[in-house]
C-alpha cells in the first residue's frame, strides 16, 4: 500500500474546560472524555521503561531529499525530519509543547511544557519546563516559542496558516510562560494544534534564513541530532546522551536506538532486494508482490528475517486517484463518475495484489465515522437543508465504487461510462473521445514518481483508452512531483490521506474551498463546495463524540457520492518484516506499530544473526482491547 506524507492535523479539546477568565493549571489535554494517564504516570503503558538503549536502526527510504528543513513548502525533506510518534511531523530533532499518546484517540501530556491553562474560546497558557533546552545547552524560553509561532505563519508551508489561524496574539509571560489569545471565532481543535507545535531557536535562525532550504542540520531539541548527510543518499540521526527530556514519563522506554540511519533508494524493487542483503533492518511498507512472493529465501527460512501482520486500529484514511477540478474538463459530476466506472479494483486485486486488500468506500475509512446504510435521522437534519445541492444518492443509497464481479464485468461497466460521457457532452469521432461543443479530445495524465506505481495505474489507463481517452503516464522525479503536486500541475495523481481519530481543522485543507487554490494545499482535488464547507463547520464545531460521527457521515456521504476521487484500497493491520535483532514491550501500542518509538536492538540476537544461527522470534504483543 502506498503511503503518502501528510502534514499530521486535527487532534484534541479538554473534556472539561475552565470558563472563567483565569484556569489552573493542567497536566494534559484531552477530547470527549477522561485522560488515560493520570498526573503521577511514569509512562505510558506500551513501552518497557527498562528497555535497553543501543545499537544502530537502518531504515529505507525512496527516491531523495534535497532539504533538511521540514517547515517550509519548498524541497524535499529528509525522513527522520517529518515522521515521528503520532503521524507529529517534527520527528527525531524536533520536540514539540506537548505529545500524544498512542494508546487512546485524543491525548496529549507534557514535553516541552510542563502544565498548560486553557480557558474556554479565550486563550492557551503554557508553563515551559525549565530544564527544557537546545542541542547547544541554551534554554528553550517563551521567546522561542513566539518566534516559531510567527515564523511558521508568515512563511512556513501553507498549512501552518490554517493551523493556527485562530490565534489572534501571542505574548510572553515571563521567560518560561507564554500565552496564546485566540479570535472570537475559534475552532475546537485549536488549543491542541497549538500543543502540537515544535519549537524552534531563535538565536539559531537570527543567523539563518527560516525560509529557504538547506543542507545544513538546524539546531534541535529532540531526542536525536543529524550527524552525518550524504546528500540525497542518507542521513544519520544520534540519539543525544544527555538529551534534557530522556526522564520525562511521556520519553521512558523509547527512544532507544543509538543512530537511527535512512538510506535511499532509486525505487523498492532495489531497496527490497536489499534488505535480503541486510542493507537496513525494518520492511514496514511492501509492495504486494513483495508480500505475496518474495519472501521465499533463505533468511526467511533461517529465522533471520521474520514476516509479522500486526492489527492496525488506527484510521485508513483513503488513497485515491483524485481528479484535478481545477481543469474544466473535471467539472461535471457524471464525467468523473464515468471514470470510476473504469477502474476495475476487483481484477487489480486478484490479479496484482494477491487479494491482499479491501476496496476503500469511505474518506474515513477503517473508523466509525464512516458513513455505512442509509443516512440515520441526526444525519438527515444535516443534509435535507442541501437536498437540492447533493447528488440524490446521498439520500437514497450507501455509496460503493463500482465494482466487477457477482456477475458484474468490466465490459458492463464501460457501457455505464459510455452512457455517462454521452450525457456529459463527450462523443466519439475517429475512436477518439471529444468535447461535443468544442472537439477538443479528452486528455488524461496520471502524474506518478514511483515506477511501482504504474502497475496500478496501467490497467486503468488500459481501460479510459478502449472508452476513446487518451489517458497517458508521465513518471518523473520526486523533487518534480512535489513541484507539481504543490503547484496542481496534474490531471490525476494518487494521494493519501490519513485522518485523525477526531477529525478537526485539517478536513478544510483536505476538502475546503478556501484551500483550493493555495499553493502547498492538501485540497488535491480543488473542491470549491459550499456543502461540504458547511459540513466540514459542522466536524469542526461537535461538541461530542456523537454529534462528531453524525457530522462525519454526513461529510462523507457528499464527498463520496461526488466522485471527486476513485478510491482505491486499504488493508487494515500492518504487514512488517525484521531482521529479528530486536526486543520489544509485551503491548503494542494501540493505534501504532511501535517500531521507531519503543523497540530496541537486542545486542545477543544481533551476534547471532552475524554467526548466521536463527535467534528466537518476539512473543506476539499484547492487543490493547
Amino acid at each position: 500500500m502506498i503511503r503518502r506524507f501528510v502534514l499530521a492535523v486535527g487532534f484534541l479539546l479538554p473534556l472539561a474546560l475552565a470558563s472563567a477568565a483565569t484556569a489552573a493549571p493542567q497536566y494534559g489535554l484531552s477530547i470527549f472524555g477522561n485522560l488515560k494517564y493520570g498526573p503521577g504516570f511514569q509512562h505510558f503503558d506500551y513501552v518497557d521503561p527498562d528497555a535497553p538503549k543501543g545499537g544502530e536502526l537502518r531504515l529505507p527510504s525512496i527516491d531523495s531529499f534535497d532539504s533538511l528543513n521540514p517547515f517550509i513548502l519548498k524541497g524535499v525533506s529528509a525522513d527522520g525530519l517529518n515522521l515521528g510518534a503520532s503521524g507529529i511531523s517534527f520527528g527525531l530533532t524536533f520536540d514539540t509543547l506537548m505529545v500524544p499518546s498512542e494508546d487512546e484517540p485524543d491525548s496529549v501530556y507534557p514535553l516541552i511544557a510542563q502544565s498548560v491553562e486553557l480557558v474556554r474560546g479565550k486563550s492557551i497558557t503554557f508553563n515551559l519546563n525549565p530544564a527544557a533546552r537546545f542541542h547547544d545547552g541554551s534554554p528553550i524560553t517563551a521567546d522561542d516559542v513566539i518566534f516559531t509561532f510567527n515564523a511558521l505563519v508568515k512563511e512556513g508551508h501553507p498549512s501552518y496558516r490554517l493551523l493556527y489561524g485562530g490565534v489572534d496574539s501571542v505574548e510572553a509571560e515571563g521567560p518560561e510562560r507564554v500565552i496564546f489569545r485566540f479570535k472570537p471565532v475559534t475552532t475546537r481543535d485549536l488549543p491542541v494544534q497549538i500543543a502540537t507545535m515544535p519549537v524552534l531557536s531563535k538565536a539559531y535562525f537570527a543567523k539563518h534564513d527560516f525560509a529557504r532550504t538547506t543542507m545544513e542540520p538546524i539546531l534541535g531539541n529532540g531526542p536525536y541530532r543529524i550527524e552525518k548527510v550524504e546528500p540525497g543518499r542518507s542521513v544519520t540521526y544520534a540519539r543525544v546522551p544527555d538529551y534534557w527530556a530522556r526522564d520525562l514519563p511521556v520519553n521512558r522506554g523509547r527512544f532507544n536506538y543509538d543512530r537511527v540511519r535512512y538510506d535511499y533508494y532509486r525505487d523498492r524493487d532495489i531497496a527490497f532486494e536489499a534488505f535480503f542483503a541486510n542493507q537496513y533492518d525494518f520492511n514496514d511498507v511492501p509492495t504486494s508482490k513483495h508480500w505475496a512472493t518474495g519472501y521465499d529465501r533463505p533468511p526467511v527460512h533461517k529465522g533471520l528475517i521474520v514476516k509479522e501482520v500486526i492489527p492496525d486500529r488506527s484510521p485508513s484514511g483513503v488513497q485515491a486517484f483524485f481528479f484535478n477540478l481545477r481543469r474544466p474538463k473535471f467539472d461535471d459530476r457524471r464525467t468523473r463518475l464515468a471514470l470510476s466506472y473504469a477502474y476495475d479494483f476487483e481484477w487489480e486485486n486478484r490479479t496484482l495484489f494477491y487479494s491482499l486488500y479491501k476496496r476503500t468506500r469511505s474518506m474515513f475509512e477503517n473508523t466509525e465515522l464512516a458513513a455505512t446504510g442509509l443516512p440515520s435521522p441526526a444525519e438527515l437534519k444535516l443534509l435535507e437543508p442541501y437536498r437540492d445541492k447533493v447528488p440524490p444518492e446521498v439520500f437514497t443509497q450507501e455509496y460503493q465504487p463500482p465494482h466487477t464481479g457477482d456477475g458484474v464485468t468490466i465490459r458492463d461497466n464501460l457501457r455505464k461510462a459510455q452512457e455517462l460521457l454521452k450525457d456529459a457532452g463527450w462523443v466519439v469521432k475517429d475512436g477518439r473521445l471529444v468535447d461535443g461543443k468544442t472537439g477538443e479530445p479528452f486528455t488524461i495524465e496520471f502524474l506518478i514518481f514511483e515506477q511501482t506505481e504504474e502497475r496500478i495505474v496501467d490497467p486503468f489507463v488500459q481501460n479510459l483508452r478502449r472508452l476513446g481517452i487518451a489517458a497517458t503516464i508521465r513518471l518523473v522525479d520526486v523533487a518534480t512531483f512535489q513541484r507539481r503536486q504543490d503547484t496542481f500541475d496534474y490531471d490525476v495523481i494518487i494521494r493519501r490521506f490519513s485522518e485523525a481519530l477526531t477529525p478537526g481543522i485539517e478536513q478544510r485543507d483536505y476538502w475546503g474551498s478556501a484551500r483550493a487554490d493555495v499553493p502547498g494545499s492538501l485540497n488535491a482535488a480543488g473542491i470549491k463546495n459550499p456543502v461540504v464547507d458547511a459540513l466540514i463547520e459542522k466536524v469542526i464545531g461537535a461538541t461530542d463524540r456523537a454529534s462528531l460521527i453524525t457530522a462525519c457521515h454526513a461529510l462523507d456521504r457528499v464527498l463520496t457520492w461526488n466522485v471527486y476521487a476513485v478510491p482505491q484500497m486499504y488493508s487494515g493491520s500492518f504487514h512488517i518484516a525484521y531482521w529479528n535483532k530486536f526486543g520489544r514491550p509485551a503491548m503494542q501500542p494501540k493505534y501504532a506499530e511501535g517500531d521507531i518509538d519503543t523497540w530496541w536492538i537486542d545486542p545477543a540476537k544481533e551476534k547471532m544473526i552475524a554467526a548466521g544461527t536463527a535467534p528466537p522470534p518476539l512473543a506476539p504483543q499484547q492487543q490493547e482491547p
